[in-house]
């Protein structure tokens, strides 16, 4: 297998230069016109790449979440569900370099057999990086006005959340 994981991306090129040869490509010149496309592409995306992570970071340094968290502990608390996972709940939607942090954080605290390990996984799974995906997407071809995306891709989140946890706690609970 590992043999096999060394050769197919190699393989794989020689098969695109093969089948651009038969087809009378100029394989060479389309590879840097390509490349030169893809630079174009990602000094576009760059800069809503950097607002995100600015905005994601100011968010977390705020130490508002561990404020919010506080004040509702004692709802959680009498529902059963455990205030670890909330803020990978609330920042699903928002960054996923930052759910699967704290996902890594309750693997090494709680353990990925856990319940709340297997609650994080299933939250991780279920939902997606709404905010990050429209800002990157939208913010590359530069559409202002995103009009549903964000409220129906919010709510998906939700769904997925509330899925997630009613999911873990009928398989594991």
């Amino acid at each position: 297998m590992n043999t096999l994981s060394k050769i197919i991306i190699p393989l794989f090129v020689f098969l695109i230069i093969i089948y651009g040869v038969h087809k009378k490509v100029n394989v060479y010149d389309t590879f840097l016109v390509g490349a030169k496309d893809g630079l174009i592409m990602v000094f576009g995306i760059a800069p809503t790449v950097i607002a995100m992570v600015f905005a994601v970071n100011i968010f977390l340094e705020s130490n508002f979440l561990e404020w919010a968290l506080k004040f509702l502990n004692p709802l959680f608390t009498l529902s059963h569900i455990p205030i670890d996972i909330i803020p990978m709940a609330l920042l699903r939607p928002i960054s996923g370099t930052a759910t699967l942090a704290i996902m890594n954080d309750i693997f090494l605290n709680f353990g990925p057999d856990s319940f709340i390990g297997r609650l994080a996984s299933t939250i991780q799974g279920c939902t997606d990086t709404t905010i990050y995906v429209l800002a990157l997407y939208f913010g590359s071809i530069k559409v202002t006005k995103t009009r549903y995306a964000l409220p129906v891709g919010l709510f998906a989140d939700l769904m997925g959340i509330i899925a997630a946890f009613v999911i873990t706690f009928i398989f594991f609970g």
